[in-house]
């Protein structure tokens, strides 16, 4: 989807390097966009509730959930040892696709975690984090809402 590209750019980080980001979200049912920091402390409390969250969606779906984050980091070194605590993928540090998310999703405090539709792109939940909380692991009941 041509949408993803613009939104997020060419490439996005995986734990294997710089992927294209058509490659990375092609058939994704939902794409979670995480805006995060290490320097955040409720950031630092949800990233493992939310890893353990997104392992479990990949056993029910493994195309059912692909996570974008994006990082409010003020340096590269941040970045790195933050992102080595994710499974998921990122935008590429450094590039300003990062301020442009937070306006586009009007991003005022951390953590946030917003769900897209995998084929239109349309938001489909602004209060992700809210939703991965309250179901207490329950993908299944997430995917229904989602």
């Amino acid at each position: 989807m041509a949408t993803w590209t613009s939104m997020f750019g060419e490439k996005l980080t995986t734990k294997n390097g710089a992927v294209a980001t058509s490659d990375v979200l092609k058939n994704k049912k939902r794409i979670g966009v995480y805006f995060s920091a290490h320097w955040c402390p409720p950031c630092r409390k949800f990233t493992p509730l939310l890893a353990q969250f997104y392992q479990d969606a990949k056993e029910v779906d493994a195309d059912g959930l692909e996570i974008v984050f994006v990082s409010a980091d003020s340096d590269q070194k941040s970045f790195d040892e933050y992102y080595n605590e994710m499974p998921w993928v990122s935008t590429i540090y450094g590039t300003d696709v990062n301020d442009v998310l937070s306006n586009k999703f009007d991003v005022s405090g951390i953590p946030m975690f917003i769900i897209l539709d995998g084929e239109t792109g349309a938001v489909k939940d602004n209060e992700g984090r809210g939703t991965v909380s309250s179901a207490k692991g329950d993908v299944n009941a997430c995917f229904n809402k989602w």
